[in-house]
This record gives C-alpha cells, structure tokens and sequence, in this order.
C-alpha cells in the first residue's frame, strides 16, 4: 500500500530563498529547519524532507491500519516496524513492517507490507482490551521490546509491561514492573488510563532500554493543563541483566491552547523518546485541545546531571523543587513545517543518507478514525563527537 506524498512549502521568505538555491544546484525539495538553540548539545540541524498520508480505511493484509503509536528501524533488512495500538479491538494486537524509499533530499514511496500478530505468555492473541500497544524497538540480536499502558479504569485494571517479541511476535520475556506503576481501582496509585508507557528505545551501546510515562503517575502529581506541565517519569533497564536500574523526573509542558470549550478534552505530554546515545535523546511532547489542534515539539533530552528518583515512590509529596530533572532543549516547533499537524506518536532513526545526514522518520496515530495516518522524513546533521557510552551497572 502506497500513500499520498506531500512535500513541505513552509512561505517564510528565508527558508523558501534556501530551498530555491538548494533546488537549483543538487535537485534539494524538502525545507531546510534551523535547529533552536543552536547551543544543543548532540543535532546541529533538520530539513523536513516530507511526509506521505495513507487515508483511515487503508488496510494491510485485511487489517485496518491505523493507530502507528512507535516505529523501529531494522538495517540489516531495510525495513520499519511500527505498532498499533489497537486495543485487539479492530484485530488482533499487532506490528506493522514498512519500507521507506529514501534518496539524499527528498522523500520516495513508503509501502506497507506485513503484519505480525502478537501472541501473549501463552501463545494465544492478547484478548480484547488485554493489551494497549505503545512503543516497540529493535534489539541488535533481532528480537523486538514492546511496550503496553495497560489500563488504569476502576473496572478494568490492566497492568502496563515492557516485554520482548520475537520478529513473528512470540512473546519471549517479561521484564519486572516496579509497583509504583501498577494501577489500583482506587485510584491512588500507578499509571493513569492512556498515559502510561508510550515510550521506548534501546541505545546505541545496546546496554539500556528506556522507556517513559506520558504524564504523572498517580500518586506523583497532577496532569497537565493549560496552568502546568506534568511530572512524568524515565526510567531504564540494564538489558544485560533484564532488570530497572534507574529513574528520572521529566517535566512535560503545559497544554499549549485552551480549548474552545471551557470543559473540552486537552492534554500534553511525552509521547516519544529515541536515543542517540547513553545519556540523550530526542523526545516528542504533544499538546492538543479540542477545537485548536495539536501543537507538536521535538526536544533534545539529557539525563546528564538528572537525579535518580527510583527510590522516591510518591513525588506528589516529595520536594521536586529539589530534584534535578532531565533538561531539555527544545529542537523543532513542528508549527514552522506549515502542514496540517496531527495525533503524532513515533519515531526512529533511519539509515544514513549519501550526503552523510540521517534519517528520522516519525509516524502518526490516526485513532482509527477519518484522520490520516501520516508519515513524516527529515535528516539530521548530529554534532561530530564522541558517543557518551556509559557502563552498565546493576540493581542500584
């Protein structure tokens, strides 16, 4: 299956000066983006290259393809694999693989062409609302994390997990889950319902997988609004050993627009991170409010620094004041790209372009509504400097 290529026109004179130079001596037809600040410490600066939409009754092998939550590249086939985060409620819980054509300064086809079921500890497809699919990473031995919210409502607790798939979705392991992030009916403690882990990926070293929650568990504090951020929680595993090693306070922005409505639905949060090596990241924060839209930012993360709050297990009545967070810088509005933004979830790192760029592709949930499933390129020229690789420890 084959979506729609839109390219970028971003109407800012400079940047449409640029792209006219760039097009006249190499062919270039995606919008050059200056990276802000230009102090970030690990990615110089993004051109978005372009996006394809694929429309919401698009199907794949007879499923309905929708809901692309977190997206993994694996090289050795030159291939995506995306989830959705279908509920096994439109069909089974499942992953998707892609091929996207990519050429030095512009954006090819992009084809959907398998799907892989999931099976649970049992063999068996998850069951109906048995499973929320959020993020999904590629290991070096070809095996594949995915991570679940689970679900937090008073009549249907479903603990969240980050367990390891097989390329033909066996589940192989489980890793542990700290009870802090365990929901109760109650209400006072875990993740919050479709707020839970949307986050996944594994550093370059291959020695952590790190994964993150959209806003505040529920005995760490509130959820955003248009007055405040959120507390949100990364936390990592020693891949070697399988088990948590390391927590981070991250706080979320606020929600950007206040909706048309005084009681209408809005939220903002962490929905993405990537690494780039042991100690950064690029994260995706997405605000939406009913009635003014979705306002979409990429930021560059460092836990350099960032306190270690894995033994604080309620923050509400701890003393964030006092705790370092992870810092973050902000990269992209995705405002200056002047496309219609939508529910973005995922994304990855690509290959290496010819001109030395990478690629990063960042994919949409469509909700399995009447919204498109996007699926945006840019390259990015990273900093030259060494990698910061740190040592894997065990169990603090």
């Amino acid at each position: 299956m084959i979506g729609l290529i839109i390219m970028s026109n971003n109407t800012q004179f400079l940047l449409i000066f640029k792209v006219i130079i760039l097009s006249f001596f190499s062919g270039f037809t995606g919008v050059p983006l200056t990276v802000m600040p230009s102090k970030a410490s690990t990615i110089k600066d993004i051109d978005f290259l372009g996006e394809v939409t694929f429309p919401g009754d698009t199907k794949v092998q007879g499923t309905l393809l929708g809901g692309l939550s977190g997206i993994t590249y694996d090289a050795r086939k030159n291939v995506y694999y995306s989830i959705s985060d279908d509920r096994s409620e439109k069909a089974p819980a499942r992953f998707y693989t892609l091929t996207i054509e990519l050429k030095e300064n512009f954006l090819g086809a992009v084809k959907f062409t398998d799907v892989t079921l999931l099976n649970n500890q049992d063999g068996q497809n998850f069951p109906e609302q048995g499973i929320d699919p959020e993020g999904i990473a590629l290991t070096s031995k070809g095996t594949l994390y995915i991570s679940s919210e689970g679900n937090s409502t008073p009549t249907n607790l479903i603990n969240p997990f980050v367990n390891e798939f097989s390329l033909a979705g066996e589940q192989l392991k489980a890793l542990p889950i700290h009870q802090k992030y365990l929901p109760n009916a109650p209400q006072t403690r875990g993740v919050q319902n479709n707020l839970g882990f949307e986050s996944l990926t594994i550093t370059p070293s291959q020695n952590y997988l790190f994964t993150a929650t959209e806003n505040a568990l529920f005995q760490d504090g509130k959820l955003a609004t248009v007055n405040n951020g959120s507390p949100s929680r990364i936390f990592s595993y020693n891949l070697t050993t399988g088990l948590p090693i390391a927590e981070y306070l991250y706080l979320t922005d606020k929600v950007s627009e206040h909706p048309i409505k005084a009681d209408g639905f809005n939220n903002s949060g962490l929905v993405d991170l990537l690494a780039i090596d042991d100690t950064h990241f690029l994260g995706l924060e997405r605000s939406f409010s009913l009635g003014a839209g979705f306002t979409i930012k990429l930021y560059e993360i460092s836990l350099a620094g960032a306190d270690d709050i894995s033994n604080i297990n309620n923050l509400d009545t701890a003393k964030i004041k006092n705790i370092k967070p992870a810092k973050k810088k902000l990269l992209l509005d995705f405002d200056k790209l002047n496309i219609t933004l939508d529910n973005i979830e995922g994304l990855t790192f690509g290959p290496n372009l010819p001109n030395g760029r990478r690629s990063l592709i960042i994919v949409s949930d469509n909700n399995f509504r009447k919204n498109l499933t996007h699926v945006l390129v840019f390259s990015v020229e990273p900093i030259n400097k060494p990698a910061i690789i740190l040592k894997p420890k065990g169990k603090n």
